[in-house]
């Protein structure tokens, strides 16, 4: 698949040759090869997802959660999320190895072998399960196993190479932290974490098209029908809109659903307004242009990610100063 009818070739270099690679896998000190298997988890992704787990908790204790519940919950969480990321690692190894933003991932570079990242996969989703299901509850670790599962196989090994809904539907393993953080304090689900579920589910879609518009050669070189790469910038950029309302829209509920104090609704309120300047104004420059350096998809990816941050200090803050 193309990006507008252009063609390129796959991006190679050094670590394409396999004996250039075994050399460099030769080579590798202890600390290198610590190093890949903890590339192979995504911390950043991790930091993502605890963010929105460990906030519920406070909201949901309606003040300060036990101290070595919110231990067990953040272990297990980050063991599962490392989990997913590995076994996204191990199927993706093929276009890994052709993109600019992933070549030098550990598997791409030869510093561990598929098969061994399979077994740091596994044992990671299987002390994970383990430490959720005896420390927190048996209903967390399920939501946590489910949302693993979910994020290997359906986005990994059936959305994201087939349409450009992956992101859409694939980011529903991502939304999970909050129901975990929620369910890991209260034993039981409700309506209160299915909103901050929602909120997430429509924050995806803009924060990764963002960062797909910014890479979107890379994701047409291999065939990924990612939405920036089967559309122009200025449809990527209104679709970016829509789901942003929404999102705003949604974490607005809130409110009225949980009964928060101020503190919530006027972050919300704010950052919503930032969120969809920003947004509106990447749609504006589109218009007329593929140019990158004038759309500049960063700025809202960036935004993006401070957005989610400072909405979700607002949820655990807003119990803690009016409870």
């Amino acid at each position: 698949m193309t990006y507008v009818g252009e063609s390129r070739p796959a991006v190679s270099g050094p670590h394409d040759d396999p004996e250039a690679a075994g050399q460099l896998s030769g080579a590798a000190g202890l600390k290198d090869v610590v190093a890949a298997y903890v590339g192979l988890t995504k911390p950043r992704v991790i930091e993502l997802l605890l963010l929105t787990t460990v906030p519920v908790m406070f909201f949901a204790q309606r003040g300060v959660p036990p101290l070595g519940l919110v231990v067990a919950t953040v272990i297990g969480g980050t063991l599962s999320a490392g989990s997913a990321s590995a076994y996204n690692c191990v199927y993706d190894r093929d276009i890994d190895e052709q993109m600019r933003r992933t070549r030098r991932r550990a598997l791409p570079r030869h510093m561990v072998t598929p098969g061994a990242a399979l077994v740091f996969a596994t044992s990671l989703a299987v002390i994970s399960t383990v430490v959720l299901a005896l420390w927190v509850n048996p209903l967390s670790a399920g939501l946590s196993l489910g949302a693993n599962a979910f994020y290997v196989l359906g986005y990994t090994m059936i959305l994201k190479r087939r349409t450009t809904q992956n992101i859409v539907w694939g980011g529903l393993a991502g939304c999970f932290p909050a129901l975990i953080g929620w369910t890991a304090v209260t034993g039981e689900l409700s309506w209160v974490p299915v909103v901050l579920f929602a909120v997430v589910f429509f924050w995806t879609p803009p924060h990764t098209w963002a960062l797909a518009l910014r890479y979107r050669e890379d994701y047409a070189n291999v065939d990924v029908p990612m939405l920036p790469v089967v559309k122009n910038a200025r449809e990527v950029g209104r679709q970016i809109v829509l789901y942003a309302w929404v999102m705003v829209a949604t974490s607005l509920l809130l409110w009225p659903v949980a009964g928060t104090g101020p503190v919530y609704p006027i972050a919300a309120a704010v950052l919503g307004a930032v969120f969809l300047l920003e947004a509106h104004k990447m749609w504006s420059r589109a218009r007329g242009t593929e140019d990158l350096s004038v759309i500049q998809p960063m700025r809202l990816f960036h935004h993006s990610n401070l957005y989610l941050s400072l909405l979700f200090v607002a949820v655990a803050l807003d119990p803690l100063l009016f409870r």
